[in-house]
């Protein structure tokens, strides 16, 4: 199903984006939060794995639901996932469009990937500290 999906920061993902390698920084921002009753047309239950699909590819995440959300949006926190499938055009402002992409999400059997191996898809190099 198509959704319109806008990106933004959360707490939690403000406090771990110091660490951007951690497991509280990957869940929080590999967390697609939508309607309830969103959810329940997909057959989701909290924390079951989506496909989302944007303009620029596709990423696994985990589906959440929020009474924040309006039925028909989702909202994803900045990080990496989010940047997997937002188009990099900055329309010469340096900053990409954020706010309102449609993306397809489905149900899948397949986990996230972690943020190295996103980084690596991507063609970073993944290090150790």
């Amino acid at each position: 199903m198509t959704y319109l999906m806008v990106t933004g920061r959360t707490v939690t993902q403000g406090v771990t984006v110091e660490n951007k390698t951690s497991v509280d920084y990957a869940e929080e921002t590999s967390t697609c939060f939508m309607h309830e009753f969103d959810m329940l047309e997909l057959g989701l239950d909290d924390r079951n794995a989506i496909l989302v699909t944007g303009p620029c590819g596709e990423v696994v995440m985990r589906a959440v639901a929020s009474v924040e959300v309006e039925m028909g949006t989702v909202f994803v926190p900045y990080g990496p996932y989010a940047n997997h499938i937002i188009d990099a055009d900055t329309h010469s402002t340096g900053m990409p469009d954020f706010k309102s992409h449609e993306v397809e999400i489905e149900p899948t059997d397949k986990e996230p990937k972690t943020v190295h191996k996103l980084m690596e898809d991507l063609g970073g190099l993944a290090y150790d500290r």
